[in-house]
């Protein structure tokens, strides 16, 4: 960090000493107001519910302009990774900072395939679990079982196990959501593929059965593709944050992203592509595009409960750099299954130019995000409602790991210990039971 020599007075209006605080500027973005000395210096802590104004750590991975529609990966714009790139790609430069050659993604490439199966016993782990149980549910308990079975690579403060660890998670990942999926519907479980890229052995042990040989389309093997590169991490947000937090305690990786997971499971985070998809199918079943006028009206009524699932997001005031890629994708994807008149796909066109047209929506900046598009593309290629959480979560993974390896290596990370403001009752006695 770069100290600034302008510096923060913090003025009291009863009178109090002024407190003079370290400025920091990063290379791009607000600069940041070092309140470390604070409490010390005045007994007080700041009040940030949400932490809106707080920046928690120093990170080099991604870089979020929301006001500009803005999002880089080590400094690459997500339109160029998305073009350029295919996943594993993004991977290397997420872990290790840099863009890999043409001889050091050969590398990393086969060492992830080294990687993608699981341990047999996992079969007998997943059985445990109700046919009809949520992807996520199965999910977190997958995730955090794999310290279970890899204890070589679980102290966090050793690099070489943070790397094995971080490795066997891109790769295991895919495996494991395809076993929770064919565990759901009562498939046979398809073993990976090494001669397959990193999308198209997912969908192999997505799709594929012991009776007939699958072929994987280069479409959809792309379309997927793109959807992990453009979830493959998003800056500070609650999964990534709870993955630092837990991993502060000196927890082993397999533990930390057990429980960014678990927190991306909510409908507020990751689950939010799941709520897109069900908010359509609720005004296809309604009566489709002729009752989109009347949807409107109901998500403009402040005393309905009707919310516009998919449209603005917590960081863009802009549109989602992600959602325009994703709209392409998802044109590509529907004329390759025949699909362009698919009548979700037009509702959604539909919903979407109103959004961009009516003051109401334009005013309050909600435009559409990744999670509009990245459901309907997930649905035409076969992927069901309850699985995309789980999609989302593999994605991530790699920068969860990224994120906890960078906090792991900062010489200033303490465990993680938020402070709060009590407004409970002050200090009692207790009674005896006869006078309570």
């Amino acid at each position: 960090m770069k100290a600034s020599e302008t510096k923060a007075t913090l003025s009291f209006s009863n009178g109090g000493q002024n407190v003079e605080l370290p400025i920091y500027k990063g290379t791009m973005g607000p600069d940041v107001i070092d309140i470390r000395k604070l409490y010390a210096q005045t007994g007080m802590f700041t009040y940030d519910p949400g932490f809106m104004s707080t920046a928690s750590c120093e990170s080099a991975i991604t870089y979020i302009d929301g006001d500009k529609g803005e999002l880089l990966y080590r400094g690459y714009p997500i339109e160029q990774l998305a073009t350029n790139c295919d996943f594993l790609e993004t991977c290397h430069l997420l872990l290790y900072g840099e863009l890999p050659n043409a001889t050091q993604k050969a590398g990393f490439t086969k060492l992830v395939t080294n990687h993608t199966m699981v341990n047999e016993q996992m079969q007998f782990f997943l059985r445990g679990f109700r046919r009809d149980a949520h992807p996520m549910a199965i999910m977190t308990g997958l995730v955090g079982a794999l310290s279970a079975f890899y204890h070589d690579s679980t102290d966090i403060t050793n690099p070489k196990h943070r790397e094995i660890a971080a490795i066997r998670l891109i790769a295991k990942m895919p495996t494991l959501v395809a076993m929770a999926y064919k565990y759901t519907i009562g498939q046979p479980y398809m073993y990976p593929k090494n001669d397959l890229s990193y999308a198209g052995n997912f969908l192999h042990m997505m799709f594929a059965t012991p009776c007939e040989e699958y072929k994987v389309s280069p479409v959809l093997e792309r379309a997927l593709d793109r959807i992990f590169i453009l979830h493959a991490d998003h800056e500070q947000n609650a999964s990534t944050s709870t993955v630092r937090l837990c991993g502060s305690s000196g927890t082993n990786p397999f533990a930390a992203i057990a429980a960014g997971v678990a927190c991306l499971w909510g409908p507020a985070h990751g689950g939010a592509n799941e709520a897109a998809l069900n908010m359509l199918h609720d005004i296809q079943k309604a009566g489709g595009v002729d009752k989109i006028g009347e949807f409107i009206k109901q998500v403009k009524d402040k005393n309905s409960n009707v919310k516009l699932m998919g449209f603005g997001h917590r960081v863009y005031k802009n549109y989602d750099p992600r959602a325009k890629l994703m709209q392409e994708t998802c044109k590509e994807v529907l004329s390759e299954l025949g699909l362009e008149n698919d009548p979700l796909f037009k509702l959604a066109m539909a919903l979407e130019k109103i959004a961009l047209e009516d003051e109401y929506f334009v005013s309050r900046k909600l435009y559409p995000n990744v999670d509009f598009y990245s459901g309907i593309v997930q649905r035409a290629i076969g992927i069901p409602v309850p699985l995309f959480t789980a999609i989302f979560a593999l994605a991530r993974t790699v920068g969860w790991i990224a994120q906890l390896n960078e906090m792991i290596g900062d010489p200033e990370y303490k465990i993680g210990r938020p402070r709060q403001l009590f407004e409970g009752s002050p200090k009692r006695d207790v009674q005896p039971i006869a006078q309570r």
